[in-house]
C-alpha cells in the first residue's frame, strides 16, 4: 500500500471504512434477501449487526468481512438466539471486485469465549451475533465487521422471485426428508425450495458437513450470477433495497443499501474464490462433531484478509 492509502486507513479511515463497509453490506443482504416480494413474509426476516471490537483492527478500508448466518429459527423464536444452520464468512474487496467465502462447518467443535468448547453454531445461542463473530474470528483469524442473520423462508422466497438460480453440482445426492428425488450431477436449476434443500442437506453427501458448506457457496455463486444478470434492469436494485429495509432490522440508510447492492452486482465472478475449513470427524460425548484444522483455518484467513482472495483449489 502507498503512504496515502495507509494514512487513509488510519486517520480518515474511520468514516471511509464505515462507508465502504455499508456498501459491502448490501452484498450479503442482497445475497440473502434482495428481491423477496414485500407481501411474502413478515418482518423482520433478517438482522444486521455491527460487530463491537475490544480494539481497532487496521485493515484496508476497501475490504469488508461479513458473517452470513442461516437461522433455523421456528416461528416466534428469536433468530439471533438459536443455532445457526449455515455459516459463511464473506469478504468483499470493493476496489478490485474480488470476493471470497470461507465456509465454517456448523458442527465444528471450537472454544467459545466464556462458555468452554462446543459446536461453533452454539455461540449464537449463548451470546448472539457478537459472540458468534468472536468465535469464528478466533478460528479463522478474521473477525467479521458485520453479522447478517436470515431466516430460510426469506431465502426461499428470494430465489423464487429472481426466477431461480443455476449451480454446478459435482455429484448426485438426495435426502429422504428434504429431497427424496435428489439432485442430479452437472449444471442444474434450483427454485427457492431446491436452493434451500441443496444448502442444508448433509446426510446424503460423502463429505458430510464439509460438502454441505461447499454447496452453500455454490448457491451463493448462483445468487450472485442472477443478481449481476439483472442489475441493469430498471428498478431491480431499488426494489431489492426497499425489501431489505422492510424486512431487515438495521440502521443502514436506503442510500447505503443501494450502494451495497451495486457492490454485489459489480463483483467479478472470475475473482470469486471459496474454501471450506477442513477438519476431522470426531465424537464428544454422544455428539458427532467436526474437529477443525485450526492451522489451516488461520492460513485461509491470512491469505484472504487483505484482498478477499483465497488460494485456488483449497
Amino acid at each position: 500500500m502507498t503512504g496515502s492509502r495507509e494514512q487513509l486507513g488510519r486517520s480518515a479511515g474511520g468514516a471511509a471504512r464505515r462507508g465502504w463497509r455499508r456498501v459491502v453490506l448490501a452484498a450479503v443482504l442482497v445475497l440473502a434477501a434482495l428481491t423477496v416480494p414485500g407481501s411474502a413474509v413478515s418482518s423482520p426476516q433478517a438482522v444486521l449487526v455491527e460487530v463491537r471490537r475490544a480494539q481497532a483492527v487496521d485493515l484496508t478500508p476497501d475490504v469488508v468481512w461479513i458473517l452470513a448466518v442461516g437461522s433455523d429459527a421456528r416461528p416466534g423464536e428469536d433468530m439471533t438466539r438459536v443455532r445457526g444452520d449455515a455459516l459463511q464468512l464473506v469478504g468483499l474487496d470493493t476496489r478490485t471486485g474480488a470476493a471470497a467465502s470461507i465456509g465454517v462447518p456448523r458442527d465444528s467443535y471450537v472454544p467459545i469465549p466464556g462458555f468452554g468448547s462446543d459446536r461453533v453454531n452454539a455461540a449464537l445461542t449463548y451470546g448472539g451475533p457478537q459472540l458468534l463473530a468472536r468465535t469464528v474470528g478466533d478460528l479463522v483469524g478474521i473477525e467479521p465487521d458485520y453479522v447478517v442473520v436470515t431466516r430460510f423462508p426469506f431465502f426461499e422466497d428470494m430465489v423464487d422471485d429472481i426466477g431461480g438460480i443455476e449451480v454446478g453440482n459435482p455429484r448426485a445426492f438426495s435426502d429422504p426428508d428434504l429431497k427424496p428425488l435428489g439432485f442430479e450431477a452437472g449444471r442444474i436449476r434450483l427454485d427457492g425450495y431446491g436452493a434451500m434443500a441443496f444448502s442444508r442437506i448433509r446426510k446424503g453427501l460423502a463429505g458430510g458437513d464439509f460438502d454441505r458448506s461447499a454447496n452453500q457457496q455454490r448457491v451463493l455463486r448462483g445468487i450472485h450470477a442472477a443478481i449481476a444478470e439483472r442489475a441493469d434492469r430498471p428498478g431491480f436494485l431499488e426494489r431489492g433495497v426497499a425489501t431489505v429495509l422492510r424486512h431487515t432490522a438495521t440502521d443502514a440508510s436506503p442510500v447505503e443499501l443501494f450502494r451495497l447492492a451495486q457492490a454485489v452486482a459489480q463483483v467479478d465472478r472470475r475473482r470469486i474464490t471459496t474454501c471450506v475449513v477442513p477438519g476431522a470427524l470426531g465424537q464428544v460425548g454422544e455428539a458427532s462433531v467436526v474437529l477443525p484444522y485450526v492451522a489451516v483455518a488461520r492460513r485461509l484467513g491470512d491469505a484472504a484478509r487483505q484482498d478477499a482472495t483465497l488460494p485456488r483449489g483449497c
